[in-house]
């Protein structure tokens, strides 16, 4: 056998030691990755505390405990980012102290199925937006992917136009809307979705239990029905239809601006909508058309849910609402046409106010950032 054999076996045999060498050194770096991802030390998001009290409620035979929805930290507040209770916030790789969990405008276990997903390695936020796109574009509910941006260390979310890089991330679905809970059929479709990602991205995803999943969502859809509250308030017409060039005066001078679901919106201080002004017939409010409008009846409506202070929102649209009356000459009734006095105003005023409580007592602030993904 020539020298010139001996060397190309030799350098065969280096070659295949060192692909061994590199996939070993994968595995362990992976698994690594998969011990840290996996570990059994972090609480469930999904349920929290609840879960204790549930086995306490199942030795005493209590009642069902209501789910509590921790309510979302305000602006401004100090602890921007609340990390996951009993979890520490890890450095990056520059050395700066990185929240252990997004904020809960970008992934809120109280009413998020929320996945963990890690990779060793880092992945270009564009592609990974474009794939899970591509795996997510079926669902009906919101989802929402951030991630530690690698340069910044800073949570944010996962959009068409980012350029970020990350190795840390969560994808985040909605688990109820006024469409109903979170269903089988479309939690698969998103954990099939998180894991054929994490397979293409060499990545680490931590699953929920599924039927936890689903009943947290069903529990949450429960309770928000039970509150889903909307009050409407009829001006008619006694006479001759509303003019539209008198209502569009009247709202103008109200403040009211005329947006494109065709209703009148009254705003706070912040241009949140309080109530909205609809015409009562089927046809929506035009700009370009309220010259020659008229309407026989309009329509002042409030959405308990999420409207913040609704007892105050709802006495300013009563009074709206009087006004409108007194200036179109028309009468406050209600959805069967019978004249509303103040007593029963009145009755509608504390039905808000109980609601509201009802909310509180869960940790669901009317008006807040969770309730206007709820109640959407």
């Amino acid at each position: 056998m020539s020298d010139l054999q001996l060397s190309l076996i030799g350098l065969g045999v280096a070659l295949v030691g060192g692909v061994f060498a590199y996939n070993k050194w994968q595995e362990r770096k992976h698994r690594k990755l998969a011990e840290r991802v996996f570990r059994g030390d972090h609480p469930d998001v999904l349920l929290g505390k609840r879960q204790s009290e549930t086995v306490q409620a199942e030795d005493s035979d209590a009642e069902r405990i209501e789910p509590v929805i921790q309510p979302a930290a305000q602006a401004g507040e100090p602890e921007a980012y609340a990390a996951v209770p009993g979890s520490a916030a890890p450095a990056d790789p520059q050395g700066l102290r990185v929240a252990a969990e997004p904020p809960q405008e970008l992934a809120d276990p109280a009413i998020d199925c929320v996945v963990r997903f890690e990779s060793a390695e880092l992945i270009g936020g564009p592609y990974l937006w474009q794939a899970q796109h591509q795996s997510m574009s079926k669902l009906s509910k919101p989802v929402c992917w951030s991630g530690v941006n690698e340069r910044t260390g800073v949570w944010e979310p996962l959009t068409a136009h980012g350029v970020g890089d990350y190795r840390r991330l969560r994808a985040a679905l909605q688990l109820a809307d006024r469409r109903g809970p979170l269903t089988d059929a479309e939690l698969t479709v998103f954990l099939n979705g998180v894991q054929r990602l994490a397979d293409e991205f060499l990545a680490v995803a931590d699953m929920p239990a599924r039927n936890d999943v689903l009943a947290r969502a069903a529990e949450i859809d429960r309770f928000c029905a039970g509150v889903d509250i909307q009050i409407g308030i009829n001006v008619v017409a006694a006479g001759a239809p509303f003019a539209g060039t008198k209502l569009r005066g009247l709202t103008e001078a109200a403040g009211m601006t005329l947006r494109e679901d065709g209703m009148f919106h009254a705003g706070d201080e912040a241009g949140a909508t309080q109530y909205t002004l609809s015409n009562l017939e089927a046809a929506p409010f035009a700009a370009e058309e309220m010259k020659s409008f008229a309407t026989h009846g309009i329509t002042f409506t409030l959405d308990v849910p999420r409207v913040a202070a609704g007892p105050r929102a709802f006495d300013r649209m009563i009074a709206m609402a009087k006004q409108f009356a007194g200036s179109l000459g028309g009468t406050l009734v209600d959805d069967n046409r019978a004249p509303l006095a103040d007593s029963a105003l009145d009755v509608i005023h504390d039905k808000i106010v109980e609601i509201e409580q009802r909310m509180a007592e869960q940790g669901l602030i009317a008006g807040g950032p969770q309730a206007l993904r709820l109640f959407s």
